[in-house]
């Protein structure tokens, strides 16, 4: 919980990580290649006060990520999206089974969501299935352009990536949580592309279609395919740290969104550990929109709060206190911790 000027936020770090890209568990080139990128990210966003060597940043310890998230960075609840990269590295980059380790010794902080690849066909259906069951999964991170042998991606819109939707949807599996943001050497551009969101989004209004990363730097034609698809949101990992860089450019970002999907459909997140959520969080609700940039909706302290914490909490029930609610509308307040509702 963070609170300034009177003002209390509940928040909801929607994407965090907890990786091992050190060089024993690189298998190639790609393995190192692929943290690389990270940290080049690492260090040219942030403040120079917050940049890690990249011994710390390939390996960081339990104690480091308890630390950041809850000790000193306001997050009430994180959530872990895993990404495999078996390819890349021996032992996965960040899995679920590690991910869930974690969780366990650190019981109510961390929601633990899963993965799957429709590459993996019927053998990887049934490994979802376990994997529901065995960690009571209410959300999967996609990485549409994770190499796989000589596949370097595969897309949400085709027939064996629907098997894998209907069966998260059997399994009450319902939000999906989609890359689609800055190509990571050395995977491919294209394959991040957002379009494919929209043709399952329609397919499947019962789920929840996060696109991390809003689709940079495609923002435009994701904010095109979200403001006509309402089970669509916006995951700011990887915008948040602009914030810094770049002021002006964060409130276009932010602007944009905030005009074509509205406040609801917003949620924080950090991508820890390239960035720690608390700067992100202090400078965020410190931020204001330039008073010259007109055409955007105001970002109020309402607003900050439901962004920042709120949003995530309706799409995976946390349970919210009720004097951290402040702000909201009272038929809203009611919602938190329960199914959104769908327009009509």
């Amino acid at each position: 919980m963070y609170e300034k000027d009177g003002e209390r936020y509940f928040v909801v770090d929607g994407h965090v990580h907890f990786w091992d890209a050190s060089p024993e568990n690189q298998a190639n080139e790609f393995g190192a290649g692929f943290i690389n990128c990270f940290y080049d990210y690492h260090r040219n966003l942030s403040p120079p006060e917050e940049v890690w060597s990249l011994e710390r940043f390939q390996r960081y310890s339990e104690q480091d990520l308890m630390h950041d998230l809850f000790e000193v960075g306001y997050v009430d609840v994180a959530i872990f999206l895993p990404t495999y990269l078996t390819d890349f590295y021996r032992r996965g980059f960040n899995t679920t089974e590690q991910n869930a380790a974690v969780a366990d010794r650190h019981p109510g902080r961390f929601i633990v969501d899963g993965s799957w690849d429709p590459r993996d066909g019927d053998a990887g259906l049934a490994a979802l299935e376990e994997l529901a069951e065995r960690f009571q999964l209410r959300g999967v991170k996609l990485y549409t352009a994770e190499w796989r042998g000589d596949s370097r991606g595969w897309r949400l819109d085709t027939p064996e990536a629907a098997r894998y939707l209907a069966k998260s949807q059997e399994l009450g599996i319902r939000n999906i949580h989609v890359h689609k943001g800055p190509t990571i050497w050395p995977l491919d551009r294209d394959a991040f592309d957002v379009s494919d969101v929209d043709h399952v989004a329609t397919d499947f209004p019962d789920l929840n279609f996060i696109v991390e990363h809003v689709g940079l730097p495609r923002l435009e034609d994701f904010c095109w395919i979200a403001t006509q698809e309402p089970n669509v949101y916006g995951g700011l990992a990887v915008a948040m740290p602009f914030i810094h860089t770049r002021p002006r450019y964060f409130a276009q970002v932010l602007g944009e969104l905030l005009y074509w999907i509205g406040e609801d459909r917003i949620l924080f997140a950090s991508d820890y550990a390239i960035w720690r959520p608390q700067w992100l969080v202090e400078r965020f609700v410190d931020f204001e929109i330039p008073a010259d940039m007109t055409e955007y909706p105001e970002l109020t302290t309402t607003v900050k709060r439901k962004i920042l914490g709120l949003n995530a909490a309706g799409l995976y029930d946390i349970d919210v206190p009720h004097d951290l609610r402040v702000g909201l509308a009272p038929e809203e307040t009611t919602a938190i911790g329960s199914e959104p509702a769908r327009p009509a």
